[in-house]
Protein backbone atom coordinates (compact mmCIF):
# COMPACT_ATOMS: atom_id res chain seq x y z
CA UNK A 1 0.00 0.00 0.00
CA UNK A 2 2.80 2.41 0.90
CA UNK A 3 4.68 1.55 -2.31
CA UNK A 4 1.50 2.05 -4.33
CA UNK A 5 1.00 5.52 -2.81
CA UNK A 6 4.62 6.46 -3.52
CA UNK A 7 4.28 5.21 -7.08
CA UNK A 8 1.08 7.22 -7.58
CA UNK A 9 2.74 10.40 -6.22
CA UNK A 10 5.76 9.90 -8.47
CA UNK A 11 3.61 9.41 -11.58
CA UNK A 12 1.36 12.39 -10.87
CA UNK A 13 3.88 14.98 -9.66
CA UNK A 14 7.53 14.01 -10.03
CA UNK A 15 7.46 12.21 -13.38
CA UNK A 16 6.02 15.16 -15.38
CA UNK A 17 8.55 17.50 -13.75
CA UNK A 18 11.47 15.17 -14.48
CA UNK A 19 10.34 14.66 -18.09
CA UNK A 20 10.08 18.43 -18.51
CA UNK A 21 13.55 18.90 -17.01
CA UNK A 22 15.13 16.22 -19.20
CA UNK A 23 13.66 17.86 -22.31
CA UNK A 24 14.60 21.41 -21.27
CA UNK A 25 16.68 22.80 -24.12
CA UNK A 26 19.61 23.93 -21.97
CA UNK A 27 19.94 20.63 -20.12
CA UNK A 28 19.59 18.73 -23.40
CA UNK A 29 22.32 20.85 -24.97
CA UNK A 30 24.60 20.26 -21.97
CA UNK A 31 23.96 16.52 -21.99
CA UNK A 32 24.41 16.18 -25.77
CA UNK A 33 27.59 18.25 -25.65
CA UNK A 34 29.18 15.94 -23.08
CA UNK A 35 28.18 12.88 -25.10
CA UNK A 36 29.57 14.37 -28.31
CA UNK A 37 32.87 15.21 -26.59
CA UNK A 38 33.49 11.57 -25.70
CA UNK A 39 36.08 10.99 -28.52
CA UNK A 40 38.07 14.01 -27.29
CA UNK A 41 37.84 12.90 -23.65
CA UNK A 42 38.81 9.37 -24.67
CA UNK A 43 41.89 10.61 -26.52
CA UNK A 44 42.98 12.67 -23.53
CA UNK A 45 42.31 9.74 -21.23
CA UNK A 46 44.44 7.40 -23.34
CA UNK A 47 47.29 9.95 -23.31
CA UNK A 48 47.03 10.19 -19.53
CA UNK A 49 47.12 6.41 -19.13
CA UNK A 50 50.06 5.96 -21.51
CA UNK A 51 52.00 8.59 -19.60
CA UNK A 52 51.29 6.98 -16.24
CA UNK A 53 53.42 3.81 -16.12
CA UNK A 54 52.67 1.83 -12.93
CA UNK A 55 56.34 1.63 -11.93
CA UNK A 56 59.49 3.66 -12.69
CA UNK A 57 61.83 1.98 -15.18
CA UNK A 58 64.35 1.22 -12.43
CA UNK A 59 61.77 -1.03 -10.72
CA UNK A 60 60.08 -2.52 -13.79
CA UNK A 61 60.78 -5.46 -16.06
CA UNK A 62 59.59 -6.66 -19.47
CA UNK A 63 56.48 -4.93 -20.74
CA UNK A 64 56.26 -2.62 -17.73
CA UNK A 65 59.87 -1.52 -18.33
CA UNK A 66 59.10 -0.69 -21.97
CA UNK A 67 55.99 1.18 -20.86
CA UNK A 68 58.00 3.21 -18.33
CA UNK A 69 60.67 4.08 -20.94
CA UNK A 70 58.01 5.09 -23.47
CA UNK A 71 56.20 7.25 -20.91
CA UNK A 72 59.44 9.01 -20.01
CA UNK A 73 60.52 9.65 -23.61
CA UNK A 74 57.08 10.65 -24.86
CA UNK A 75 56.09 12.69 -21.81
CA UNK A 76 56.07 16.05 -23.61
CA UNK A 77 54.00 14.74 -26.52
CA UNK A 78 51.51 12.92 -24.29
CA UNK A 79 51.16 15.96 -22.05
CA UNK A 80 50.44 18.18 -25.07
CA UNK A 81 47.84 15.71 -26.38
CA UNK A 82 46.13 15.78 -23.01
CA UNK A 83 46.37 19.58 -22.85
CA UNK A 84 44.60 20.12 -26.18
CA UNK A 85 41.92 17.48 -25.47
CA UNK A 86 40.82 17.31 -21.83
CA UNK A 87 42.81 20.47 -21.15
CA UNK A 88 40.60 22.34 -23.65
CA UNK A 89 37.34 20.82 -22.44
CA UNK A 90 35.60 24.14 -21.73
CA UNK A 91 36.21 25.42 -25.26
CA UNK A 92 34.77 22.29 -26.87
CA UNK A 93 31.93 22.19 -24.34
CA UNK A 94 30.94 25.76 -25.23
CA UNK A 95 31.05 24.97 -28.94
CA UNK A 96 28.81 21.95 -28.33
CA UNK A 97 26.21 23.92 -26.37
CA UNK A 98 26.15 26.64 -29.04
CA UNK A 99 25.69 24.08 -31.80
CA UNK A 100 22.90 22.12 -30.11
CA UNK A 101 20.99 25.24 -29.06
CA UNK A 102 21.20 26.57 -32.61
CA UNK A 103 19.93 23.23 -33.87
CA UNK A 104 17.05 23.45 -31.40
CA UNK A 105 16.11 26.90 -32.66
CA UNK A 106 16.74 25.90 -36.33
CA UNK A 107 19.43 28.58 -36.68
CA UNK A 108 22.44 28.21 -38.97
CA UNK A 109 25.10 27.58 -36.29
CA UNK A 110 28.18 28.85 -38.14
CA UNK A 111 27.99 32.55 -37.23
CA UNK A 112 26.94 31.99 -33.57
CA UNK A 113 29.79 29.49 -33.22
CA UNK A 114 32.31 32.09 -34.39
CA UNK A 115 30.87 34.74 -32.06
CA UNK A 116 30.88 32.25 -29.17
CA UNK A 117 34.57 31.49 -29.72
CA UNK A 118 35.32 35.23 -29.70
CA UNK A 119 33.46 35.58 -26.40
CA UNK A 120 35.25 32.55 -24.98
CA UNK A 121 38.68 33.93 -25.86
CA UNK A 122 37.79 37.35 -24.45
CA UNK A 123 36.30 36.25 -21.16
CA UNK A 124 38.03 32.96 -20.36
CA UNK A 125 41.54 33.31 -21.82
CA UNK A 126 43.73 35.85 -20.03
CA UNK A 127 46.22 37.74 -22.26
CA UNK A 128 49.55 38.31 -20.53
CA UNK A 129 51.64 39.86 -23.27
CA UNK A 130 50.62 41.10 -26.71
CA UNK A 131 52.90 42.02 -29.58
CA UNK A 132 54.00 41.30 -33.13
CA UNK A 133 56.62 38.85 -31.90
CA UNK A 134 53.94 36.67 -30.31
CA UNK A 135 51.17 36.52 -27.76
CA UNK A 136 51.38 35.01 -24.29
CA UNK A 137 48.08 34.10 -22.65
CA UNK A 138 46.91 32.32 -19.52
CA UNK A 139 45.07 29.17 -20.58
CA UNK A 140 44.36 27.94 -17.05
CA UNK A 141 40.60 28.10 -17.47
CA UNK A 142 40.06 26.47 -20.87
CA UNK A 143 39.94 23.07 -19.12
CA UNK A 144 37.59 21.89 -16.40
CA UNK A 145 37.80 25.12 -14.42
CA UNK A 146 36.04 27.04 -17.18
CA UNK A 147 33.00 24.83 -17.75
CA UNK A 148 30.50 27.13 -16.02
CA UNK A 149 31.63 30.40 -17.67
CA UNK A 150 31.83 28.61 -21.04
CA UNK A 151 28.23 27.50 -20.53
CA UNK A 152 27.14 31.07 -19.74
CA UNK A 153 28.96 32.55 -22.75
CA UNK A 154 27.44 29.94 -25.09
CA UNK A 155 23.86 30.33 -23.89
CA UNK A 156 24.11 34.13 -23.93
CA UNK A 157 25.54 34.08 -27.46
CA UNK A 158 22.73 31.98 -28.92
CA UNK A 159 19.88 33.66 -27.03
CA UNK A 160 21.14 37.18 -27.83
CA UNK A 161 21.74 36.30 -31.48
CA UNK A 162 18.28 34.74 -31.80
CA UNK A 163 16.57 37.69 -30.11
CA UNK A 164 18.34 40.35 -32.21
CA UNK A 165 17.94 38.55 -35.53
CA UNK A 166 14.25 37.79 -34.89
CA UNK A 167 13.69 41.50 -34.20
CA UNK A 168 15.62 42.35 -37.41
CA UNK A 169 17.80 44.58 -35.25
CA UNK A 170 20.15 46.62 -37.47
CA UNK A 171 19.38 44.40 -40.45
CA UNK A 172 21.19 45.53 -43.59
CA UNK A 173 19.26 44.60 -46.72
CA UNK A 174 21.22 43.85 -49.85
CA UNK A 175 19.99 43.79 -53.48
CA UNK A 176 18.69 40.44 -54.79
CA UNK A 177 21.71 40.18 -57.07
CA UNK A 178 24.08 39.82 -54.09
CA UNK A 179 25.04 36.18 -53.32
CA UNK A 180 22.99 34.71 -50.43
CA UNK A 181 26.07 34.10 -48.27
CA UNK A 182 27.12 37.74 -48.47
CA UNK A 183 23.54 38.93 -47.97
CA UNK A 184 23.19 36.83 -44.78
CA UNK A 185 26.53 38.13 -43.53
CA UNK A 186 25.41 41.77 -43.81
CA UNK A 187 21.98 40.95 -42.40
CA UNK A 188 23.53 39.51 -39.21
CA UNK A 189 26.45 41.89 -38.93
CA UNK A 190 24.94 44.33 -36.42
CA UNK A 191 23.71 41.61 -33.99
CA UNK A 192 27.21 40.10 -34.04
CA UNK A 193 28.79 43.49 -33.38
CA UNK A 194 26.43 44.09 -30.45
CA UNK A 195 27.19 40.70 -28.87
CA UNK A 196 30.94 41.09 -29.35
CA UNK A 197 30.61 44.57 -27.90
CA UNK A 198 29.09 43.08 -24.75
CA UNK A 199 31.98 40.61 -24.55
CA UNK A 200 34.46 43.45 -25.02
CA UNK A 201 32.86 45.42 -22.20
CA UNK A 202 33.04 42.35 -19.98
CA UNK A 203 36.71 41.85 -20.84
CA UNK A 204 37.45 45.49 -19.98
CA UNK A 205 35.77 45.22 -16.59
CA UNK A 206 37.51 41.99 -15.57
CA UNK A 207 40.87 43.07 -17.02
CA UNK A 208 40.78 46.19 -14.85
CA UNK A 209 40.10 43.89 -11.91
CA UNK A 210 43.25 41.95 -12.78
CA UNK A 211 41.45 38.76 -13.74
CA UNK A 212 39.11 37.18 -16.31
CA UNK A 213 35.45 36.32 -16.02
CA UNK A 214 36.46 32.65 -15.63
CA UNK A 215 39.03 33.50 -12.97
CA UNK A 216 36.54 35.64 -11.06
CA UNK A 217 33.79 33.02 -11.23
CA UNK A 218 36.13 30.21 -10.23
CA UNK A 219 37.09 32.11 -7.11
CA UNK A 220 33.38 32.47 -6.32
CA UNK A 221 32.24 28.92 -7.16
CA UNK A 222 35.39 27.04 -6.08
CA UNK A 223 33.90 26.54 -2.59
CA UNK A 224 30.82 25.00 -4.24
CA UNK A 225 32.94 22.52 -6.19
CA UNK A 226 34.86 21.69 -3.03
CA UNK A 227 31.59 21.31 -1.14
CA UNK A 228 30.31 18.88 -3.77
CA UNK A 229 33.37 16.68 -3.29
CA UNK A 230 32.31 15.19 0.02
CA UNK A 231 30.66 12.01 1.22
CA UNK A 232 27.29 13.63 1.96
CA UNK A 233 27.01 14.93 -1.60
CA UNK A 234 27.94 11.52 -3.03
CA UNK A 235 25.28 9.87 -0.86
CA UNK A 236 22.60 12.39 -1.88
CA UNK A 237 23.36 12.12 -5.61
CA UNK A 238 23.36 8.32 -5.43
CA UNK A 239 20.06 8.15 -3.55
CA UNK A 240 18.26 10.71 -5.71
CA UNK A 241 19.52 9.19 -8.97
CA UNK A 242 18.44 5.67 -8.05
CA UNK A 243 15.17 6.72 -6.47
CA UNK A 244 14.18 8.42 -9.72
CA UNK A 245 15.49 5.53 -11.84
CA UNK A 246 13.47 3.01 -9.84
CA UNK A 247 10.31 4.83 -10.85
CA UNK A 248 11.34 4.90 -14.49
CA UNK A 249 13.02 8.31 -14.63
CA UNK A 250 16.37 7.86 -16.35
CA UNK A 251 19.49 9.24 -14.69
CA UNK A 252 19.94 11.73 -17.55
CA UNK A 253 17.24 13.79 -15.80
CA UNK A 254 19.83 15.04 -13.30
CA UNK A 255 22.99 14.47 -15.37
CA UNK A 256 22.76 18.05 -16.63
CA UNK A 257 23.25 19.29 -13.07
CA UNK A 258 25.97 16.96 -11.78
CA UNK A 259 27.74 16.36 -15.11
CA UNK A 260 29.63 19.69 -15.16
CA UNK A 261 30.77 19.09 -11.57
CA UNK A 262 32.05 15.59 -12.31
CA UNK A 263 33.72 16.58 -15.58
CA UNK A 264 35.26 19.70 -14.07
CA UNK A 265 36.71 17.73 -11.18
CA UNK A 266 38.08 15.14 -13.60
CA UNK A 267 39.80 17.79 -15.73
CA UNK A 268 41.44 19.32 -12.65
CA UNK A 269 42.63 15.88 -11.52
CA UNK A 270 44.01 15.10 -14.98
CA UNK A 271 46.00 18.34 -15.03
CA UNK A 272 47.34 17.71 -11.52
CA UNK A 273 48.33 14.15 -12.43
CA UNK A 274 50.28 15.29 -15.49
CA UNK A 275 52.01 17.95 -13.41
CA UNK A 276 52.97 15.36 -10.78
CA UNK A 277 50.91 17.12 -8.12
CA UNK A 278 48.41 15.56 -5.65
CA UNK A 279 44.94 15.12 -7.12
CA UNK A 280 42.26 17.08 -5.34
CA UNK A 281 38.89 15.52 -6.17
CA UNK A 282 37.24 12.15 -5.59
CA UNK A 283 33.80 12.76 -7.11
CA UNK A 284 34.48 12.54 -10.85
CA UNK A 285 32.81 10.87 -13.82
CA UNK A 286 35.02 7.73 -13.69
CA UNK A 287 34.44 7.50 -9.93
CA UNK A 288 30.71 7.36 -10.61
CA UNK A 289 30.87 5.07 -13.64
CA UNK A 290 33.54 2.59 -12.51
CA UNK A 291 33.17 2.48 -8.73
CA UNK A 292 29.57 3.40 -7.83
CA UNK A 293 27.30 1.98 -10.54
CA UNK A 294 29.01 -1.33 -11.30
CA UNK A 295 27.09 -2.71 -14.27
CA UNK A 296 24.96 0.42 -14.64
CA UNK A 297 22.55 2.19 -12.29
CA UNK A 298 21.60 -0.11 -9.45
CA UNK A 299 24.96 -1.91 -9.70
CA UNK A 300 23.10 -4.68 -11.50
CA UNK A 301 26.17 -6.66 -12.61
CA UNK A 302 25.87 -8.53 -9.30
CA UNK A 303 22.18 -9.18 -9.96
CA UNK A 304 22.92 -10.41 -13.49
CA UNK A 305 25.43 -12.94 -12.13
CA UNK A 306 22.96 -14.20 -9.53
CA UNK A 307 20.18 -14.55 -12.10
CA UNK A 308 22.19 -17.22 -13.92
CA UNK A 309 21.78 -19.51 -10.90
CA UNK A 310 18.06 -18.96 -10.38
CA UNK A 311 15.49 -21.79 -10.51
CA UNK A 312 12.99 -19.69 -12.46
CA UNK A 313 13.23 -20.03 -16.23
CA UNK A 314 12.36 -16.36 -16.68
CA UNK A 315 15.07 -15.19 -14.28
CA UNK A 316 17.73 -17.38 -15.90
CA UNK A 317 16.67 -16.15 -19.35
CA UNK A 318 16.93 -12.47 -18.29
CA UNK A 319 20.31 -13.23 -16.71
CA UNK A 320 21.66 -14.79 -19.91
CA UNK A 321 20.44 -11.83 -21.95
CA UNK A 322 21.66 -9.18 -19.51
CA UNK A 323 24.99 -10.51 -18.25
CA UNK A 324 27.15 -9.34 -21.19
CA UNK A 325 25.59 -5.85 -21.45
CA UNK A 326 25.99 -5.47 -17.67
CA UNK A 327 29.74 -6.02 -17.96
CA UNK A 328 29.74 -2.96 -20.23
CA UNK A 329 27.60 -0.79 -17.96
CA UNK A 330 24.34 -1.33 -19.87
CA UNK A 331 21.63 -2.14 -17.34
CA UNK A 332 18.42 -1.86 -19.41
CA UNK A 333 18.04 -5.62 -20.19
CA UNK A 334 18.07 -6.35 -16.44
CA UNK A 335 16.18 -3.41 -14.95
CA UNK A 336 13.40 -3.50 -17.56
CA UNK A 337 13.50 -7.21 -18.45
CA UNK A 338 13.23 -8.70 -14.96
CA UNK A 339 11.91 -6.05 -14.13
CA UNK A 340 13.67 -4.18 -11.36
CA UNK A 341 11.98 -0.85 -12.08
CA UNK A 342 8.72 -0.45 -10.13
CA UNK A 343 9.25 -3.86 -8.53
CA UNK A 344 8.85 -3.41 -4.73
CA UNK A 345 10.97 -6.50 -4.01
CA UNK A 346 14.06 -4.87 -5.52
CA UNK A 347 13.62 -1.31 -4.21
CA UNK A 348 15.96 -1.73 -1.23
CA UNK A 349 18.86 -3.53 -2.99
CA UNK A 350 18.59 -1.25 -6.03
CA UNK A 351 19.14 1.74 -3.74
CA UNK A 352 21.53 0.07 -1.29
CA UNK A 353 24.11 -1.62 -3.56
CA UNK A 354 25.38 1.53 -5.35
CA UNK A 355 25.15 3.47 -2.09
CA UNK A 356 27.47 0.98 -0.35
CA UNK A 357 29.83 1.09 -3.34
CA UNK A 358 29.93 4.89 -3.32
CA UNK A 359 30.52 5.20 0.42
CA UNK A 360 33.22 2.52 0.45
CA UNK A 361 35.02 3.88 -2.63
CA UNK A 362 34.92 7.44 -1.30
CA UNK A 363 36.32 6.46 2.10
CA UNK A 364 39.04 4.28 0.56
CA UNK A 365 40.15 7.04 -1.82
CA UNK A 366 39.96 9.64 0.92
CA UNK A 367 42.20 7.47 3.11
CA UNK A 368 44.68 6.92 0.28
CA UNK A 369 44.05 3.18 0.12
CA UNK A 370 42.88 3.55 -3.49
CA UNK A 371 44.16 6.09 -5.99
CA UNK A 372 41.93 8.90 -7.23
CA UNK A 373 40.70 8.97 -10.81
CA UNK A 374 42.27 11.10 -13.53
CA UNK A 375 41.07 9.56 -16.82
CA UNK A 376 37.82 8.38 -18.40
CA UNK A 377 38.46 5.82 -21.13
CA UNK A 378 34.84 4.98 -21.90
CA UNK A 379 31.49 4.98 -20.15
CA UNK A 380 31.00 1.39 -21.34
CA UNK A 381 34.38 -0.04 -20.36
CA UNK A 382 34.04 -3.01 -17.95
CA UNK A 383 34.44 -1.70 -14.42
CA UNK A 384 37.42 -3.86 -13.52
CA UNK A 385 39.44 -2.40 -16.43
CA UNK A 386 38.05 1.12 -16.13
CA UNK A 387 38.85 1.30 -12.41
CA UNK A 388 42.47 0.35 -13.01
CA UNK A 389 43.06 2.50 -16.09
CA UNK A 390 41.41 5.55 -14.53
CA UNK A 391 43.66 5.37 -11.47
CA UNK A 392 46.62 3.17 -12.54
CA UNK A 393 46.26 1.56 -9.12
CA UNK A 394 46.18 -2.26 -8.95
CA UNK A 395 44.29 -2.24 -5.66
CA UNK A 396 41.20 -0.92 -7.46
CA UNK A 397 40.88 -4.24 -9.32
CA UNK A 398 40.66 -6.09 -6.00
CA UNK A 399 38.14 -3.66 -4.57
CA UNK A 400 35.90 -3.79 -7.65
CA UNK A 401 35.74 -7.55 -7.19
CA UNK A 402 34.99 -7.07 -3.49
CA UNK A 403 32.30 -4.49 -4.25
CA UNK A 404 30.69 -6.88 -6.73
CA UNK A 405 30.62 -9.70 -4.18
CA UNK A 406 29.11 -7.37 -1.57
CA UNK A 407 26.49 -6.27 -4.12
CA UNK A 408 25.66 -9.94 -4.72
CA UNK A 409 25.16 -10.44 -0.98
CA UNK A 410 22.85 -7.40 -0.90
CA UNK A 411 20.74 -8.62 -3.84
CA UNK A 412 20.68 -12.32 -2.91
CA UNK A 413 17.92 -12.44 -0.24
CA UNK A 414 15.62 -10.26 -2.32
CA UNK A 415 16.26 -12.21 -5.52
CA UNK A 416 15.62 -15.45 -3.64
CA UNK A 417 12.13 -14.22 -2.71
CA UNK A 418 11.46 -13.06 -6.28
CA UNK A 419 12.82 -16.30 -7.77
CA UNK A 420 10.57 -18.38 -5.52
CA UNK A 421 7.60 -16.24 -6.55
CA UNK A 422 8.38 -16.69 -10.23
CA UNK A 423 8.85 -20.45 -9.90
CA UNK A 424 5.38 -20.68 -8.33
CA UNK A 425 3.87 -18.63 -11.15
CA UNK A 426 5.59 -20.83 -13.74
CA UNK A 427 4.29 -23.99 -12.07
CA UNK A 428 0.78 -22.57 -12.04
CA UNK A 429 1.14 -21.63 -15.68
CA UNK A 430 2.35 -25.15 -16.57
CA UNK A 431 -0.60 -26.61 -14.63
CA UNK A 432 -3.07 -24.48 -16.58
CA UNK A 433 -1.50 -25.66 -19.84
CA UNK A 434 -1.88 -29.31 -18.78
CA UNK A 435 -5.56 -28.77 -17.92
CA UNK A 436 -6.16 -27.44 -21.40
Amino acid sequence: MIMANINDTIERKLLPLANKMSSWRYLKAIRDSFLTLLPISLTGGIASVLGAAPFPKEEAEGFLYLWAVFAENANFILTWINTVTIGGLSLYFGIGITYYLCRHYKINPFTPLLVNIVGFLMLIVGPQELGWAGTIADLSYIGGKGLVPAMIVSIFTVEAYRFLTNKNFGRIKMPPSVPPVLSDTFANMVPCLVIIGVFSAGFTIFHNMGTTMAGFMYQVIAPSFAASDNLIFVILVTLVTHFLFFFGIHDTAIAGFVGPIREGNLAVNAAAHLAGEPMQFIYTTPFWVYFVIIGGCGSVLALAILLLRCKSRVCRYVGRIGIIPSFFGINEPIVFGLPVVLNPIFFIPFMLAPLVNGIAAYLLMSAGVMGKTFALLSWNMPNIFGAFLSTMDWTTVVFILVFTVVDMLIYYPFLRVYDKQQVQLELEGDGDDDDE
